[in-house]
């Protein structure tokens, strides 16, 4: 066993997340590799220090810097706000230390790139923090698809809807910047989902819209929703959506893969559970069967040993930690790295080119 310090940037709702992640994942995983909590930063000195105390870290500071640069932090977790992410991620990476950095990477492709080059130069592990990917259940679904037991894949539709931006009177900056908008902030998502169930996406038809233009007397400089019809490198068509004014949705991320043996249904919302269709079943007993996830599945088992008892949202977060330690221990490259984030961020710069023009666009043209 040996122990590994650890330093976060950020304190806020995701820095929480990766902080009690870090502190349970040796536990629960019984990972070689042991976090010790040593930095964590946030925007003043006084809100570190308190964070510090609740999440049980060595010392806290208001500059990300001193994190970065303290001898005793030998990773580094970036769950700031994505404007901040290049700058921190090639500090950290020019010094040979492993970063984990938020979804998306940087503010746009430009930036993802620039991170790559930091990450692949530096040679250390790099991960990009998809956590919906990682359940049980779409994992399994991942391994359900590799493995053919639906057959040749014909159609995806994937979608993450949210209705927190329903009320006009919410955080102002979420409204202001392409970052913010729907597209840089809750579709990266679902396009990570596409690619991860179905490979690279090869060209793109993409629709943004602002569904409320004022909020408090200000104007909204992004999208609320974005649609996009995709074409895989494979041929398969499929469709993904994304929006935060979906009312009644609180956590959408949805998928359904069609095949020519079966199908997959998957909602986020259930996250526990996964639907699936055998098309060779008796005419009378055809229909999506309901499978809870247990021991049997990816990742779970460590968590509990009954199967239906569930993980939740924390437990995505902890199964990223112990990939990233599994990552920084057995030296190999662990799903999604640096360069797996940059594909993400260049559908969306298709999609959002696809939006100016009225046209089709390839992600491919986008990555330099």
């Amino acid at each position: 066993m040996t122990e590994i310090g650890i330093g976060v940037v950020g304190g806020g709702y995701m820095g929480k997340a990766h902080s009690v992640a870090m502190a349970a994942v040796g536990a629960v995983f019984e990972t070689r590799l042991r976090p010790r909590l040593q930095v964590i930063a946030a925007s003043s000195d006084a809100s570190a220090e308190r964070y510090a105390r609740a999440f049980g870290f060595a010392r806290g500071t208001g500059d990300w810097r001193s994190l970065v640069e303290d001898p005793a932090v030998e990773a580094v977790i970036i769950a700031s706000p994505q404007s901040t992410h290049l700058e921190i991620a090639q500090a950290a990476l020019a010094l040979g230390k492993p970063v984990l950095c938020e979804k998306p990477m940087g503010l746009d492709v430009t930036e993802a790139a620039q991170m790559v080059a930091a990450a692949e130069a530096a040679g250390v592990a790099n991960m990009v923090a998809y956590n919906y990917s990682r359940t049980p259940a779409t994992q399994f679904a991942r391994k359900l698809i590799a493995e053919g037991r639906i057959g040749q894949v014909t159609g995806f539709r994937c979608e993450h809807m949210e209705d927190f931006a329903t009320e006009a009177g919410l955080a102002a900056w979420r409204y202001q910047g392409a970052a913010n908008g729907c597209l840089g902030d809750l579709a990266p998502h679902p396009i990570n989902a596409a690619l991860a169930l179905m490979g690279p996406i090869a060209e793109v038809n993409a629709v943004m819209e602002t569904v409320i233009p004022e909020r408090d007397g200000v104007q909204v400089t992004n999208d609320d929703q974005v649609q996009m019809m995709v074409r895989f490198a494979t041929g398969v068509h499929g469709h993904i959506a994304a929006s935060r004014v979906a009312t009644g949705r609180k956590m959408g991320y949805a998928y359904e893969v069609f095949g020519t043996k079966g199908a997959i249904r998957f909602d986020q919302e259930d996250q526990n559970a996964i639907w699936l269709y055998h098309a060779d079943a008796p005419l009378a007993e055809r229909g999506f069967r309901k499978i809870l996830t247990g021991p049997a599945h990816p990742d779970y088992l460590p968590f509990c040993q009954g199967p239906g008892h569930g993980t939740g949202y924390q437990d995505q977060i902890i199964i990223e930690a112990h990939d990233f330690l599994r990552a920084i221990d057995g030296g190999a490259p662990v799903w999604p790295t640096f360069r797996d984030g940059l594909e993400v961020q260049s559908v969306i710069a298709a999609a959002r080119a696809s939006d100016n023009t009225r046209s089709w666009q390839s992600p491919s043209n986008f990555l330099g």
